[in-house]
């Protein structure tokens, strides 16, 4: 069962592959579009400015491999920018196009008196529907955010936990094969671990 953790070089993607080694399972990093359709699971994670991020899957030709892997039906894991890059329009620093598998926007945290944008820390998470990746994860675990941007999608179901700043904003979503987090599952300890372990048991 391989795990292919993308790399279009915008993500610490060893912390990643070290994270899925604690539960005991190996995944390789590669940048090589034609791996990406040997992968039984893609991991896509990401930090940094969505404009970047979509160029350089696009001129890396990793979209295509990525989207043909979801609708064949694998299982994906989306991290960080790698669930924003999932849908329609971010409006970070301009406006851009993103891969469009969901319909949806990334939008900025609103300017509140006394709220700190980038959300950077732990914070809740409020679980709307349960996952497969959310097996043993208690409402209320805490995760890891660093991002100023969040997504808002079309279709309120994609919604698999919530997580209040100061009002309730997608933390992750779920459909079908795909799962994505805003929060990094590989720096959130041992809520995180438990997502990337159970990721890694899906059959």
């Amino acid at each position: 069962m391989s795990i292919l953790i993308v790399d279009y070089g915008m993500a610490n993607l060893r912390s990643v592959q070290k994270a899925f080694e604690k539960v005991g399972y190996a995944a390789e990093i590669t940048s090589d579009p034609n791996r990406l359709a040997e992968a039984d699971k893609l991991v896509l994670p990401g930090v940094g400015a969505f404009r970047d991020a979509i160029a350089r899957l696009r001129e890396a030709q990793l979209d295509k491999p990525i989207l043909d892997h979801v609708r064949a039906g694998k299982p994906f894991f989306g991290i960080c920018l790698g669930l924003e890059l999932l849908f329609t329009t971010s409006y970070e620093d301009g406006v851009y196009q993103g891969l469009n598998l969901f319909e949806g926007e990334v939008v900025r945290f609103g300017d509140v008196p006394g709220l700190k944008v980038p959300h950077m820390g732990w914070n809740q998470l409020c679980i709307r529907r349960p996952a497969p990746v959310l097996r043993d994860v208690l409402e209320g675990g805490a995760v890891y955010f660093v991002h100023s941007y969040y997504v808002v999608p079309e279709d309120p179901k994609l919604i698999a936990t919530e997580t209040d700043y100061p009002t309730p904003f997608t933390s992750a979503i779920w459909c079908e094969n795909v799962f994505a987090t805003q929060f990094h599952p590989e720096k959130s300890q041992r809520v995180g671990l438990t997502m990337l372990r159970n990721f890694a048991e899906i059959r």
